[in-house]
């Protein structure tokens, strides 16, 4: 299946990324650019699949690796810590921090500090730590880095922040394949899906693509109504609270008899 998507790919002909040296650039495409949240979405998956088109033979030096990243929209949050203090749980430090992305991925070929060096990983924000902005952080705790250490722990056991490395599959150092879960509790927005190719640790170029996340159907409809009628909407919430009340003491009556 890699082969022919791939293969369809190469016929085509699609804008690639910018031209290296080299000649090598990357031909990419997705399973799906559209994804609808609808009462019933528990998650989906992504294929990403494509090749590496050359102008010269494969160059006999380093492998060539595979880095794919999946990254969603980013804003800023409040992280805090707890501690027990006169037997109760209570918020103390905090940071803010400037932008983190809602959801972000990472498929490899081979291990990250094989196939990328620390270099290109700062210049392109690669790993997850660099893909979230936590500047200033340090003046607001003395020890922020737990901090950051503690979202990135939290988002990764709720299923928000995934590292697979070598899960990308590359066949004859020209085809390559790789497959993203979305989890269930996706927040609307663009999805940012990011491949790179490197050899020796540096990137030898670099595709994007853009993944749109929407909600449909009934979550659409209460979505708009309650960002664009928030009167009509909040009416509605009370007149359906007011019914689901009633019928609730209706049964216990029932019940009881």
């Amino acid at each position: 299946m890699i082969r022919a998507l791939a293969l369809l790919l190469l016929l085509a002909s699609p804008v690639a990324a910018q031209d290296d040296p080299s000649g090598e650039t990357i031909v990419a495409g997705l399973s799906q650019n559209l994804v609808a949240i609808t009462t019933n979405f528990s998650g989906s998956e992504i294929l990403i699949y494509g090749a590496v088109r050359r102008e010269a033979p494969i160059p006999d030096t380093a492998p060539l690796e595979v880095v794919v990243t999946v990254q969603g929209p980013s804003g800023p949050l409040v992280v805090r810590r707890k501690e027990r203090r006169f037997g109760i749980w209570m918020n103390t430090d905090a940071v803010t921090i400037s932008r983190a992305p809602s959801f972000y991925a990472i498929a490899s070929s081979a291990p990250l500090e094989e196939a990328l060096s620390e270099t290109e990983n700062l210049r392109h924000q690669i790993t997850i730590p660099r893909a979230i902005r936590a500047v200033g952080i340090a003046a607001e705790a003395e020890d922020s880095p737990l901090f950051l250490d503690a979202l990135i722990r939290l988002r990764r056991e709720e299923g928000d922040y995934a590292l697979s490395e070598s899960s990308v599959k590359l066949l004859e150092s020209t085809l390559f394949r790789a497959d993203i879960a979305l989890p269930a509790n996706l927040t609307e927005g663009d999805y940012k899906v990011r491949l790179f190719i490197t050899r020796d640790g540096a990137v030898i170029d670099s595709h994007e693509e853009i993944i749109k996340v929407n909600k449909d159907g009934l979550e659409r409809w209460i979505h708009n109504l309650a960002h664009e009628q928030p009167l009509i909407y909040g009416l509605l919430s009370l007149v359906l609270a007011i019914a689901a009340g009633w019928g609730a003491s209706a049964l216990f009556g029932l019940i009881r008899r």
